[in-house]
């Protein structure tokens, strides 16, 4: 199907040109999206009397755009999600949350501009590209964490943290020494046991020499 590209499109033209393209992909995505027209005779003579509007609105919005991704190229967005110790997500981020991150900072973008091939099932530090315009797109970073602690160390590290260290009392809620720390025990108390031995036997001995003397 020919049509007529009233944008650009990455890997396929720009603004004005002539596109052959599939069916599905013209009526599942390009028309319905307004980002292409039939190649109608008729439709050609209205885009060429609309060219010079039609280029202006784009200069215009691709400044916009790029405006906007100056200040955003640096920034960095946290997600918290649930994780097992081996930094498998319970869930996933999905493109949406990534938006719904973004906006909350106060700048607004949908889904459709969060290029993102597949859902994050993993804790870390993850590079997204983000679509301002047809023409303008950065990376942005996402940092997936099971908490706020976690995502400031790996924004610090720039590693993800795969596993929880658990506190010594969780695993030995009594208090009791672990296998280390009772042979380390166990080896204190043989000492002083041996410590005692030789000290009696330095009294016995005294006593034995302090005889004989009288």
């Amino acid at each position: 199907m020919q049509l007529i590209l009233l944008e650009r499109i990455e890997k396929l033209g720009q603004m004005g040109e002539l596109v052959n393209v599939k069916p599905g992909y013209a009526r599942n995505f390009l028309l319905p999206q307004k980002k292409a027209v039939t190649a109608t005779e008729e439709n050609k003579a209205h885009f060429e009397s609309q060219r010079v509007n039609l280029e202006a609105q784009n200069l215009t919005l691709k400044t916009e755009a790029e405006k906007i991704s100056d200040k955003l190229k640096n920034e960095k967005y946290i997600v918290i999600r649930q994780a097992g110790d081996a930094g498998q997500l319970y869930g996933s981020v999905s493109a949406r949350d990534i938006a719904e991150s973004i906006t909350e900072t106060g700048v607004s973008v949908n889904r459709s501009q969060i290029k993102l091939e597949s859902p994050i099932k993993t804790i870390g530090m993850h590079t997204v590209k983000l679509g301002l315009h047809p023409e303008v797109s950065i990376m942005i970073t996402v940092n997936v964490a099971r908490s706020i602690g976690e995502a400031k160390i790996q924004d610090k590290t720039g590693a993800a943290i795969i596993s929880i260290e658990t506190d010594p009392s969780e695993t030995n809620p009594q208090g009791q020494l672990n296998s280390s720390e009772n042979g380390r025990d166990l080896d204190i108390k043989s000492v002083k046991h041996e410590e005692n031995l030789k000290s009696n036997e330095t009294s016995e001995s005294s006593i034995e020499e302090t005889d004989k003397s009288n």
